[in-house]
């Protein structure tokens, strides 16, 4: 008898991200997780942006300031997001949290680790690397701007952000599966709990779009 989509993908989460893992190895596959959803999105995005890939190729220290903003902006962010969702996911598994309420913490949670890195890097950029001229106001003053972009695909911060789709998608599909179950739903097919979970993302990209647009985050 073949077992439900919600199942297998909870096997797979169990089997890779266990919180019975030895913390190095548990870290291990968060980051490889992170990259898994980094690579294929970074690779669009240099595709798409006309003439970026030659410039990279062409101009001194462009791909070296790339990689090490990517290093020090993107790994980060996508991997702390990532392990807030992980964590969330080893409280249902322990029974201590229901799956409507982690994927109903985990959305919030996600947006908020989003937006609070970028408020941390920015500045710390700044400081250490002398990115926006070497001034931690401006580094602030550009994290509204960035982030609104994000959504559309725009720019590197956009790319950190569907990172974390490709990323999300195995935990919010069994999130989802196991919502239904627990109030008596058939659980759908696993493509049309994919499409679910990719529903849940395009609602997390419009609310990070609309908090990056409020004067909070125009300073």
């Amino acid at each position: 008898m073949a077992t439900e989509p919600a199942t297998d993908v909870l096997a797979w989460l169990d089997r890779h991200f266990s919180v019975e893992l030895p913390f190095l190895h548990f870290a291990r596959n968060t980051l490889l997780l992170s990259l898994a959803g980094l690579a294929p999105t970074l690779a669009l995005y240099i595709a798409m942006s006309l003439g970026l890939w030659a410039h990279l190729l062409t101009i001194d220290a462009a791909l070296a300031r790339l990689a090490r903003q990517i290093a020090i902006n993107g790994v980060p962010v996508i991997f702390v997001v990532n392990a807030l969702g992980l964590v969330l996911y080893a409280q249902l598994r322990a029974n201590r949290i229901s799956p409507g309420h982690c994927l109903a913490i985990d959305i919030p949670a996600r947006i908020g680790a989003f937006i609070a890195l970028h408020l941390v890097i920015y500045p710390a950029s700044a400081l250490l690397f002398g990115s926006f001229g070497g001034d931690p106001v401006q580094g602030l003053r550009v994290v509204g701007p960035t982030l609104a972009q994000s959504a559309a695909f725009a720019n590197l911060s956009g790319v950190y952000l569907y990172a974390t789709l490709v990323s999300a998608i195995p935990l919010h599909m069994a999130l989802l599966g196991g919502a239904l179950r627990r109030h008596g739903l058939r659980v759908p097919s696993m493509p049309v709990l994919m499409l679910a979970a990719l529903a849940v993302f395009w609602v997390q990209a419009l609310l990070i779009t609309g908090i990056a647009m409020l004067p909070g985050l125009r300073f």
